[in-house]
């Protein structure tokens, strides 16, 4: 029985293969020559018979022309999906990455293990950076699992991200999935044993039941979405938070697990928190003085953080950024009606709060009163159901209990402890009990309340005008209220106003999250215009750019942080439109948002536009805001008007100069921890490298035109792409493409992608159907003449050479041994070259890189009427020339080998030990002969 070493070329079931690393004597895994990991076979050499196969040089009966020379080399190309530089998967990822996105990636190949903050501002890009990160873990070897941590309400769009972008298919580990996934284990497995690959709900494994289990089984790579809701300084954390901290405290214990924290607000004014999470990866930058260079630069190589302005222009390569937020305020007054509610519901909050006995009974009067306020503030239909809904702050047995509650259901707090029911409706009916007369006041409150919805409600008057105004600007708008009853109430309303050719949608916290995903792709695979109507269940993390490009405050958010979360949910990478725009409501006279508007909204933008950085407002806002409603609530008792005032101003001019020192902290803390570990210079000399071997998006959509005319396809133009016509093509790529095209293909340039598109990426289906079968069908010369769009020869008269010019299209082949953790790994992988040369005087004369580009662009001016001789001499020199070839691939080898060493530079264990060698001979797959034109 023969040996077959890795990367040998082998004949076997009637076509050529290529061996794989994790073969042995008596079972070779072989993939097809040009094929890709899907048609990986496993085979017994004692069973089939397997031979030393050899490629055989082109034919000059196989004659073709320029267009087919250059559809054989981008087939090529665009077929490989096992990639010889650095980074292995991006051969086989369905993104191309901008340069900026590469930094992340480049400084976790510099580290043994991989310990990161990528704290990008919102809509950067932070999910595609780690998931390149964790991909490119998992090629190498370096990973041999993942698990992505992140709320419930972001779960499915995780799952999805790393299937459609990154060919990693995750399993969901949520309280819904549990079940299921632990019938599938088997006996002894726990679900991370089984499963490689999951996306799971950081609540839900925090529990004391799930947390151990899932600490003994947890992947040796972790991924945590939001980070920054995980880390405790200390202090009043809340439960969920320290449970939080305390999971992902004990995962970065084990030192070597790969962890990715991901967070655009990575320093919300407490320094104890910010050290806290940079502990995590370095238990030395836990206490580490970082006004010091040591502690910069060790931060340095753990922490990116780059602002839209950082990355817009990087490498002066354009980022699809809107290049501006056109954002305005619309005001409205209330009806007569409304406004004589909210004045008698003030009068009453006033007695409320006064009169009530002890410090519980105050309290809860207090939360109370407040809710009614702020859902009076939002819509009738919320004010209703606060009215029948007893108050959350009943719960508590102390006054601190009930400020505790009370806060959680009325307040935004900046990292909500339970963002999934901050839309639920608060409760102030707390007087139950408490006499007839009060009773009877509240039920008459909840009455006229029922009454103004509709015609007595001006508010959504002025909703109905804002979006009638954007869809007319050709924008598809989100509407986000503050409670689950506004957002149904405003969607009825504006369903019967828009009329038929709108559809209007919902979607709340009602709705669990996986629902919510596929109530947004029903509601945007309508025909026509469309608007959402939601609550903050959206409001973090959730990507809409592709859908939306407005966003409307229906409410304002008591903190400015949520503001920017909604106008973060279109205003990111990957919106098409130039400009977004944002439309905040506010009530001239509802008593409410002027404080809200005044002290916290607008003073947010002010700082934002004068400092260039967003921080969150300082942590005694909620304690301002509540001293702030406090005084509006007594400022019916005259006597103290003046001392009202006088504290009014106190405390915002206190929150103020507050609110400034932290944005100009931020500001400098942003200049002094700068990424700095990576230069420019570093990822663009690996940007070009990558684009030379794979390709760009430019390149996979002129292929693939070009082939489907080839074959005789109509193609029309899209808006962002273009549709191809099934018909005509042959039946063995017609076999080969992805079911439900219909009758026709369609292609979009980037995603997203709705079913039955296909987006121009190497890895999309039928791109690589048409590049397999262009490939095959050109070394298939038993194939009709119109199935083979791409030829092995070709003889090219031009005006682009003075002598004659021979290029050749080849294939190498490599063998790769890469250093891991786990010990060397072996790897096979492929590339393409173009060489060209002259002969003068019996000499030959190779061209350099550059000349050889040009020569590829060359157009054919003329015909040449008898190719065979020119085509004859060419393949009688390619013994000839072997030597030379052999050489080349040994020079690419020890470029790739540099490249390899050039990227894991600061990462020395995993260099020693790196080898590339090329395995000889290579493929010629081309011969093309350029004549020049005749002098004279």
């Amino acid at each position: 029985m023969t040996a077959f070493a890795a990367g040998s070329l082998v004949a076997a079931r009637g076509r050529e293969w290529v061996v794989l690393p994790d073969s042995s004597d008596d079972f070779l895994v072989l993939r097809p020559l040009g094929g890709t990991d899907d048609d990986i076979a496993g085979v017994l050499p004692a069973i089939e018979h397997v031979t030393p196969a050899t490629f055989p040089a082109p034919s000059p009966d196989d004659l073709g022309d320029h267009q087919s020379a250059r559809l054989l080399r981008s087939a090529l190309q665009i077929g490989f999906r096992s990639s010889a530089g650095p980074f292995r998967s991006l051969a086989a990822i369905a993104v191309e990455p901008r340069a900026y996105q590469l930094v992340p990636l480049l400084m976790a190949l510099r580290q043994d293990t991989v310990r990161l903050l990528i704290a990008d501002d919102v809509g950067i890009g932070k999910t595609v950076e780690a998931s390149l990160i964790a991909t490119e873990l998992l090629t190498v070897g370096d990973a041999r699992g993942l698990v992505v941590l992140c709320s419930p309400a972001l779960a499915e769009q995780w799952a999805d991200e790393l299937l459609t972008k990154f060919g990693l298919e995750a399993e969901l580990v949520l309280a819904s999935t549990v079940r299921r996934l632990e019938r599938q284990c088997i006996a002894g497995d726990s679900i991370f044993e089984r499963f490689p690959v999951t996306v799971v709900s950081t609540d839900f494994i925090k529990s004391d039941r799930r947390r151990n289990e899932f600490l003994r089984t947890c992947p040796d790579l972790v991924i945590v979405d939001e980070a920054h809701t995980c880390v405790a300084d200390g202090g009043l954390a809340g439960k969920a938070r320290t449970q939080r901290y305390d999971l992902v405290r004990d995962l970065a214990a084990r030192p070597d697990r790969h962890l990715l924290l991901v967070t655009a607000t990575p320093h919300s004014g407490k320094d104890a928190t910010f050290r806290n999470l940079i502990g995590l990866l370095d238990p030395q930058l836990a206490d580490i003085d970082l006004e010091q260079p040591r502690g910069r630069e060790l931060l340095a190589r753990h922490f990116v953080q780059r602002r839209r302005a950082d990355i817009r222009q990087f490498l002066d390569e354009n980022t699809p950024f809107p290049s501006d937020r056109l954002s305005k305020e619309a005001a409205y007054d209330l009806s007569p009606a409304y406004r004589d509610l909210f004045d008698d519901v003030l009068a009453y909050a006033r007695e409320t709060v006064r009169n009530a006995q002890g410090a519980l009974e105050r309290r809860v009067s207090w939360w109370s009163v407040l809710a009614l306020l702020r859902a009076l503030a939002s819509s009738p239909r919320a004010a209703a159901q606060t009215l029948a809904t007893r108050s959350a702050a009943l719960a508590g047995e102390s006054a601190g209990e009930a400020d505790a509650l009370g806060r959680a259901t009325v307040l935004d707090a900046a990292d909500d402890e339970a963002l999934e029911s901050a839309d639920v409706t608060p409760g102030a009916d707390q007087a139950a009990g408490s006499g007839s007369a009060q009773q009877r006041r509240l039920r008459g409150f909840l009455d006229r309340a029922r009454k103004l919805e509709g015609t007595g409600d001006r508010k959504l008057d002025a909703i109905t005008a804002q979006v009638k105004e954007l869809l007319a600007d050709g924008y598809a708008p989100i509407v986000f209220c503050r409670f689950i009853d506004t957002a149904e109430y405003v969607a009825e309303h504006l369903r019967k106003k828009l009329g038929k050719g709108t559809t209007v949608g919902a979607v709340t916290g009602t709705l669990p999250p996986a629902e919510r995903v596929a109530r947004i792709a029903e509601l945007t695979a309508s025909e026509g215009p469309t608007v959402l109507v939601a609550t903050d269940c959206l409001s973090e993390g959730v990507n809409l750019q592709e859908q939306f490009q407005a966003v409307v405050h229906y409410d304002l958010a008591w903190n400015p942080t949520r503001h920017e979360q909604r106008e973060g949910r279109v205003d990111r990478f990957g919106q098409r439109r130039d400009v977004v725009r944002t439309v905040t409501l506010y009530g001239r006279d509802n008593h409410i948002d002027g404080i809200v508007l005044d002290v916290l909204l607008r003073k947010h933008l002010a700082i934002r536009k004068a400092t260039g950085v967003s921080v969150p407002v300082p942590d005694n806002s909620d304690a301002v805001l509540e001293a702030l409603m406090e005084g509006l609530i007594l400022r019916g008792d005259d006597h103290r008007q003046d001392t009202l005032d006088i504290e009014y101003q106190q405390k915002t001019d206190e929150l103020d100069r507050e609110w400034q020192s932290a944005a100009e902290r931020e500001k400098a803390s942003r200049t002094k921890f700068a990424q700095r570990s990576i230069h420019p210079d570093e990822v663009q000399a690996e940007v070009t490298e990558i684009r030379a071997h794979l390709g760009t998006h430019a390149d996979v959509r002129s292929f693939t035109e070009t082939a489907l005319r080839e074959l005789k396809s109509t193609l029309t133009p899209q808006q962002s792409g273009f549709t191809a016509t099934t018909a005509p093509l042959p039946a063995g790529l017609l076999d080969a493409l992805p079911p439900g095209r219909g009758a026709g293909l369609q292609f979009v340039d980037d995603f997203p992608v709705a079913r039955g598109e296909n987006v121009l990426h190497r890895t999309d289906d039928a791109v690589e159907a048409i590049a397999t079968f262009v490939l095959e069908s050109a070394l298939d010369s038993g194939l009709p003449e119109e199935a083979r769009p791409a030829r092995r020869c070709a003889v090219v008269r031009t005006t682009a050479v003075e002598v004659r010019t021979t290029l050749l299209l080849v294939r190498y082949r490599f063998h790769l041994t890469l250093p891991s953790r786990a010990g060397d790994r072996t790897a096979v992988a492929e590339d393409v070259a173009t060489l060209a040369f002259t002969t003068a005087g019996g000499q030959l004369n190779w061209l350099d890189e550059s000349a050889v580009e040009e020569l590829l662009e060359a157009q054919p001016t003329g015909n040449v009427p008898n190719p065979r001789p020119f085509l004859d001499s060419a393949l009688a020199k390619l013994p000839e020339l072997q030597p030379h070839l052999e050489q080349h691939g040994a020079d690419l080898a020890e470029r790739i080998r540099a490249s390899h060493r050039r990227v894991r530079a600061a990462s020395g264990s995993t260099v020693r030990g790196l080898g590339v060698r090329a395995d000889n001979p290579p493929d010629v797959l081309g011969v093309y002969v350029f004549v020049p034109v005749p002098k004279g």
